[in-house]
């Protein structure tokens, strides 16, 4: 047998087999969502301090210290050492404009950490420890909660909503008097991770010797939606 019969009875029989990647018959497409709620276990936020002076050596020293004093005090507060972090530092002059000249007025330095919290019944006391420091002024954003094992939420949200859009489809094809064959695909939406089914917290700068900050945590949401594509027999 020559080379060119071979070739053609090879297209002749890829030809005639049967496809498994498409299928020809008809198809039910349903979506399912699934949403569970979680109590978080985590926390973080964000501190910085700043400082001025006239001189920028100064403001850098100043800085230095208050940033410091802010990090042993959190520490105090039963802290791991991985759990802050440098997210930001800046040096930059105070201007004042005279005739359409600028004039250095001095020196803002701003020194911006990164704070995990991984037990949250020391969150409040970790609030509560950044107002020790006096000597320089303090910022704090958040908290902003999470989970520490996120990804085993969201498999469980996944599997929901393939659960809920396979009885969906079954309900279908009952209705049209037939019965659910082979699912061919199913496309994960992604949402985006976590979300707050409540406000973050509730949250109040303290004085050193005052109520401690009340934090309410609330839940979070963890939400997946899919598509899938099933067969009808």
């Amino acid at each position: 047998m020559t080379r060119t019969v071979l070739l053609v009875a090879l297209v002749m029989v890829m030809m005639a087999a049967p496809s498994r990647a498409q299928s020809s018959g008809p198809v039910v497409v349903t979506q399912g969502e699934a949403v569970i709620k979680r109590a978080p276990d985590r926390a973080w936020l964000t501190v910085a301090t700043e400082t001025r002076d006239a001189r920028a050596d100064r403001a850098r020293e100043l800085g230095a210290e208050g940033m410091t004093a802010l990090q042993a005090a959190i520490a105090g507060a039963g802290l791991a050492e991985d759990a802050i972090r440098t997210t930001g530092y800046s040096l930059v002059p105070e201007m004042d404009w005279k005739s359409g000249k600028g004039v250095v007025r001095g020196y803002v330095v701003r020194n911006q950490i990164e704070v995990r919290v991984d037990d949250l019944d020391r969150l409040s006391g970790v609030i509560d420890a950044v107002t020790t420091s006096r000597a320089t002024s303090v910022s704090v954003t958040g908290p902003r909660f999470a989970l520490k094992d996120e990804a085993s939420a969201q498999a469980e949200a996944l599997r929901q909503a393939v659960t809920s859009a396979l009885g969906r489809a079954r309900a279908i094809a009952a209705g049209a008097g037939r019965t659910l064959g082979e699912v061919t695909r199913i496309e994960d939406h992604n949402l985006g991770g976590v979300q707050f089914s409540a406000p973050q917290a509730v949250m109040r700068m303290a004085a050193a010797d005052a109520t401690p900050t009340p934090i309410t945590p609330g839940e979070l949401e963890i939400r997946a939606v899919v598509t899938v594509t099933a067969e009808l027999r």
